[in-house]
C-alpha cells in the first residue's frame, strides 16, 4: 500500500463525490460488519487503498475479509488487530492513512480512534463516506430520521408513502442496505429514506439532507454517549445543512430546541407535528384525521387530509406520531395527500411492534419488545387502561422512576425478569407501593413460561398482559425479536397453541 506521492489529508475529501481522485487515497476501515464491509467494498470499488480491522474473527468476518482481500483490501482481524493503526499506510503522513472510516458504535476512545485523532486523520462514519460516494448526475435527495424511538416504523411508512408516489425509493441506514450501497446501486434511486441512530450520527459531520426528522428525544445509550445533553446533540446533527424542513415533535420541547440549534440552508422551515389540532405551520390531528397545514398553500385558513387514524395499522398514540413525522417528511419533498394516503393505509408494521399475539381467558397478550428504553415503554403502556406489564432486562444506565411514576395508575400488577430487574423493582417501591410484582429469576425452566404464568394469574378482565420491557434483551435472549419470539410462543402455549388473528 505504498504511495509515497498521496496526498496528506486530501483537501478534497469534504466536498468529494463519485468522480474525485479516490485512486489517491489511503483508508482504514475500522469494523467489518455489514457497514465496514459495506464501506471497504466501496472504497475499493472507487480505487482507495484500504486496510480493514476487526478484534473478531468469526465464520462471517473471516467470509467477508475473504471477499474484501480478493478485491485488494489488507483485512487484518482477531485480538490486537485494532490496538493501533496497521503500519501498512506509505504517505506523507508517515505510515498513516488519509482518512479512518468507522462503524457505528465504535466508540471515541477506542484505541484506533483516539490514535487518529490525535494525529489529525479525519474519522468519518459509513454514512458520510456515503454522502461523497454519491453520483453527481444522479445525487437521490435524502429525508433522515432519528430518534430515541419510532425509527424504524416511521422509516417504513416514509418508504411506502415514497413508494406510493411512483418513487424508486428504499429505507436505508440503520435498517436495510447500508447507506453505501444504495448510492452505489447501478440503478439511482429517486430518494432514499434514511433512518439513523445515534451512534452513526456521532460521527457525522454535515449531511444535507431534503429534509430531517427528530421524533424524540429520551435517556439511551447513556452508557456510551455519557450523558443525555451528548446524546441529544449527536441526534441533532442530523438537521445540519437541512434543506426544505427540519421536521420535531411539539409535544418533545427538547426536538425543537434542536432544530433551533441547527446550520441550515437559507429558507428551511421548521415544522412541528402533535397529536393534537395543528397550528398553521404545523402538522396534527383534526377529527380523527391527520392533517397537514404546513405544506399547503393556505396553510393559515385550510389544512390538507391525510390519512383517517382509524385507517393506519395501529391507532396507539406513538404510532400516530409516527405516522404524521412520515407524512412531514414524504410533503416537504412534495408528495401529493392521496400517495401520503396510500403508503400509510398500505404500511404493515414490524413484528414486536405493539403486536396482539394471544388471547387467554379473553385477555390479550401484546408484544411490543421493540420498547427497549423505558421512554418506549412509557409509549406502549399509555396505550392501555390496565396493564399487567412484563418489565426488565439490561438498563443502559437508565432509571426508571418517572416511568413508573407516570403509569402507576395503569398497572394491575408487574412482573419482572432479566439482570436489572430489581432497578424496576425498587422504581415500583417507591412510586407504586401497592402494585403488586413478582420477580423471575433465571433458571432452568423457560423464562417465559414463567412469566406468562405469573401474568394470567395477575390478569383480571379487561386487562392487557403488555410486554414492554423498557431495556435491551441481551442478558437472556440474542435480542429483542428473540425474547420477543419467546414471550409470544409462551402465550400461544398457555392459550392452547392456536395464534390471536385480528
Amino acid at each position: 500500500m505504498s504511495t509515497p506521492d498521496a496526498p496528506a489529508g486530501p483537501d478534497w475529501l469534504d466536498t468529494a463525490d463519485r468522480h474525485s481522485p479516490w485512486p489517491q487515497l489511503s483508508a482504514l476501515v475500522t469494523g467489518i460488519g455489514v457497514s465496514g464491509y459495506s464501506a471497504a467494498a466501496g472504497l475499493l470499488g472507487v480505487g482507495a487503498r484500504v486496510a480493514v480491522v476487526d478484534e473478531r474473527d468469526g465464520d462471517d468476518e473471516r467470509e467477508r475479509a475473504t471477499i474484501l482481500e480478493t478485491l485488494g483490501a489488507d483485512v487484518r482481524l482477531g485480538p490486537g488487530s485494532t490496538d493501533a493503526i496497521p503500519g501498512s499506510f506509505g504517505s506523507s503522513r508517515s505510515g498513516l492513512p488519509d482518512v479512518v472510516v468507522t462503524s457505528p458504535g465504535w466508540r471515541p476512545d477506542a484505541p484506533i480512534l483516539a490514535q487518529a485523532a490525535a494525529a489529525g486523520v479525519p474519522i468519518l462514519g459509513e454514512v458520510d463516506l456515503a454522502l461523497r460516494l454519491r453520483d453527481p448526475e444522479h445525487a437521490a435527495p435524502w429525508l433522515t430520521l432519528t430518534g430515541t424511538n419510532g425509527k424504524t416504523t416511521t422509516v417504513g411508512m416514509l418508504a411506502s408513502i415514497l413508494s406510493a408516489a411512483g418513487l424508486r425509493t428504499a429505507a436505508v441506514g440503520n435498517i436495510g442496505a447500508p447507506v453505501v450501497d444504495a448510492v452505489l446501486d447501478p440503478e439511482p434511486y429517486d430518494v432514499l429514506a434514511v433512518e439513523l441512530s445515534s451512534f452513526q450520527l456521532h460521527w457525522s459531520r454535515r449531511l444535507w439532507p431534503r429534509a430531517a426528522a427528530v421524533l424524540n428525544v429520551a435517556p439511551d445509550h447513556l452508557d456510551w454517549h455519557g450523558t443525555l445533553d451528548r446524546y441529544a446533540a449527536d441526534k441533532g446533527k442530523i438537521y445540519e445543512g437541512c434543506e426544505i424542513a427540519c421536521v420535531y415533535n411539539v409535544a418533545d420541547a427538547a426536538t425543537e430546541e434542536l432544530v433551533r440549534a441547527a446550520d441550515v440552508v437559507e429558507g428551511c422551515r421548521a415544522v412541528g407535528f402533535s397529536a393534537g389540532i395543528p397550528a398553521a405551520g404545523m402538522l396534527g390531528v383534526v377529527d380523527g384525521v391527520l392533517a397537514d397545514r404546513a405544506f399547503v398553500e393556505q396553510r393559515r385558513t385550510s389544512a390538507a387530509e391525510l390519512c383517517n387514524v382509524r385507517d393506519l395499522p395501529s391507532a396507539a398514540p406513538h404510532n400516530v406520531a409516527n405516522a404524521l413525522a412520515a407524512a412531514a417528511l414524504a410533503r416537504a419533498h412534495g408528495v401529493r395527500p392521496g400517495a401520503v394516503r396510500a403508503g400509510l393505509t398500505d404500511f404493515t408494521l414490524e413484528p414486536h411492534r405493539i403486536q396482539r399475539v394471544a388471547d387467554v381467558d379473553g385477555i390479550p397478550y401484546v408484544d411490543d419488545s421493540k420498547a427497549t428504553n423505558a421512554h418506549a415503554a412509557l409509549a406502549s403502556l399509555l396505550s392501555y387502561d390496565s396493564v399487567v406489564w412484563v418489565a426488565g432486562g439490561l438498563a443502559k444506565g437508565q432509571d426508571f422512576d418517572d416511568l413508573v411514576h407516570a403509569v402507576k395508575d395503569r398497572l394491575r400488577a408487574v412482573v419482572l425478569l432479566g439482570r436489572d430487574r430489581r432497578l424496576i423493582f425498587e422504581a415500583l417501591s417507591r412510586h407504586a407501593p401497592e402494585v403488586p410484582v413478582v420477580e423471575v429469576a433465571d433458571g432452568e425452566t423457560e423464562v417465559m413460561d414463567r412469566v406468562v404464568a405469573h401474568a394470567r394469574h395477575l390478569a383480571r378482565p379487561g386487562d392487557t398482559v403488555l410486554l414492554a420491557p423498557g431495556c435491551a434483551s441481551f442478558d437472556l435472549f440474542a435480542s429483542y425479536g428473540a425474547r420477543g419470539d419467546a414471550f409470544s410462543a409462551a402465550a400461544r402455549r398457555l392459550a392452547g397453541g392456536a395464534p390471536h388473528s385480528s
